[in-house]
């Protein structure tokens, strides 16, 4: 008897493919590039093998400069507008960005503070589930005492952490494998 047959419920590739709506133009765009505080947050998603992932999408949401979210969860009562919500398709060789503002840190519920950081999302071929991964801004002392990146065994950490360059941030996205980026369960 042979090896039962792959279906579609286990796999999503090569059936994953970007619908039509599922991008817009100005999805990376999350801010003008005139904005006060504006940088560029850049990365390539890799596969197991450190190949680049052609055809994935990035997501990613956060709170404004002053640490706020236009959302009804968010318990302080001033709205902040911003909307904090971005989307791009990767690239043929795996890159995508995003055009934002460093969002402030974040009251927890038991009442501690989290570092300023960009949740991320990635969809790509083969995955049954989106996964989930932070961002957070190098050289920033709130890191140290973050209750999320405190969590994660200190040899991970570096996954998390963004690098500097001249006009923003760079942060690669690794599916699997050796570097693997820490994802989290939400």
């Amino acid at each position: 008897m042979g090896a039962p047959a792959t279906t579609p419920s286990q796999t999503v590739g090569p059936f994953f493919a970007l619908p039509q709506g599922m991008l817009w133009d100005d999805g990376p765009e999350l801010v003008p590039a005139d904005r006060e505080g504006a940088f560029v947050l850049r990365g390539v998603l890799r596969d197991g093998n450190g190949d680049p992932v052609p055809d994935g999408v990035i997501e990613i949401w956060q709170a404004d400069e002053q640490g706020r979210f236009d959302h009804p969860d968010d318990p302080r009562p001033e709205s902040s507008g911003w909307q904090g919500f971005g989307r791009c398709g990767t690239d043929p060789e795996g890159r995508f960005w995003f055009r934002t503002v460093k969002p402030g840190p974040l009251p927890t519920p038991g009442g501690q503070t989290e570092a300023p950081h960009i949740d991320v999302t990635v969809l790509a071929r083969g995955m049954l589930n989106r996964v989930v991964t932070r961002v957070y801004f190098p050289d920033e002392a709130a890191n140290d005492t973050d209750p999320v990146l405190s969590a994660v065994p200190a040899q991970r950490r570096d996954t998390l952490i963004g690098v500097a360059e001249a006009d923003g941030v760079r942060f690669d996205i690794r599916l699997q494998g050796d570097g693997e980026t820490v994802f989290f369960a939400v």
